[in-house]
C-alpha cells in the first residue's frame, strides 16, 4: 500500500529559499482559514472549505512558488498585482523575495467570501 503524501512530506521535498517560502505560505494559510482542512490535490497542498470546495492551492517550482486562487479572486486584485507575474488564478512568488503577506491575507479572505456569499466553486 502506498503511503499517502502529507503537506509536511510535500514541504520536505524542498530546501533553501523554496522551503522557507513554502513553509511561510503554509503558516499564512493555516492562520487565515483555520476552519479549512488541508489536503494534497493534484500533488500540491490545498485548503478545502468545510463545504468541500477547494479555496486555494500552493505549489513549489524551480524558481518560484505559486499561490493559486480562482481566476475571479486573482482578477479582483489585478491592480495590486500589476508588478507580480500572474497566471489564470496564480500569483507567482519568486524565491528569495519577501512574501506579500497582507495582500495574500486579503486575497484569502476575498476567496472565502466569494465562495460563501456568491457560491463560487473551484475552477
Amino acid at each position: 500500500m502506498t503511503k499517502r503524501q502529507t503537506i509536511d512530506d510535500y514541504l520536505d521535498g524542498f530546501d533553501g529559499h523554496a522551503r522557507e517560502m513554502l513553509a511561510q505560505l503554509h503558516t499564512l494559510a493555516r492562520a487565515a482559514v483555520p476552519d479549512a482542512s488541508e489536503a494534497i490535490k493534484w500533488g500540491h497542498p490545498a485548503w478545502v472549505h468545510p463545504s468541500g470546495t477547494i479555496l486555494f492551492v500552493i505549489s513549489g517550482h524551480a524558481k518560484h512558488a505559486n499561490f493559486t486562487f480562482t481566476p475571479s479572486t486573482r482578477a479582483a486584485f489585478d491592480t495590486e498585482l500589476s508588478d507580480v507575474a500572474t497566471g489564470k488564478g496564480a500569483v507567482r512568488l519568486p524565491y528569495g523575495r519577501p512574501v506579500p503577506v497582507d495582500l495574500l491575507r486579503r486575497m484569502i479572505a476575498y476567496r472565502v467570501r466569494e465562495h460563501e456569499d456568491d457560491g463560487v466553486l473551484w475552477m
